[in-house]
């Protein structure tokens, strides 16, 4: 019977000493990754996907390791990577004001380019035409309004202040002019 007392007393204090370090161990890293979750929600409706992307991927691939290292019960590197993911937000947020106002002001730019380039273009189809370049009038004609109709709807966007939309439209439209200058002065 002592021995069997003895035996349990052991047995619950090893128990009592070792509780401890179990649960420390074991505990899920829930308000860390409620607090990464709303941190990249937050960097989202902010704009940091369309204006500091690279940070915000980054934000968005350390949550998604968070959440696979909650899933292998990795919970302490859980905890890091939440963390990680909250800090990485927070700097996406803060970056976006300053990009967009950096986009916005190379959009501008861009308008003004793409009202010469226009300009440009116009006169080096006249000279095709005139000199009877073997162009299809029709085509470059069209392609000409379809450009104009686009820049149109661009600058509005720009106004509006979509400025990532107006920017990606504006570039492609700008990419457009020079293919077709470069185009029709290979033909004069």
């Amino acid at each position: 019977m002592k021995k069997r007392a003895r035996f349990n007393i052991i047995f619950m204090a090893v128990l009592i000493l070792s509780l401890p370090l179990i649960l420390g161990c074991a505990k899920v890293p829930t308000e860390e990754m409620t607090k990464a979750e709303n941190a990249v929600a937050e960097a989202k409706q902010k704009e940091a996907d369309l204006y500091v992307s690279d940070v915000f991927m980054q934000a968005e691939e350390s949550l998604k390791k968070a959440k696979d290292l909650v899933t292998l019960k990795k919970y302490k590197e859980a905890k890091s990577a939440a963390e990680e993911t909250v800090m990485l937000s927070e700097k996406a947020i803060s970056l976006v004001e300053q990009n967009k106002a950096e986009m916005k002001s190379v959009a501008e730019d861009m308008v003004e380019t793409i009202t010469k380039g226009l300009d440009e273009l116009k006169t080096s189809v006249a000279a095709a035409i005139k000199k009877k370049a073997a162009i299809n009038r029709e085509e470059v004609q069209g392609t000409l309004g379809k450009l104009e109709i686009d820049f149109v709807g661009a600058k509005e966007k720009l106004e509006a202040l979509q400025i990532r939309q107006a920017y990606d439209e504006l570039k492609a439209i700008e990419d457009k002019i020079n293919t077709e200058k470069e185009g029709i002065d290979a033909l004069l």
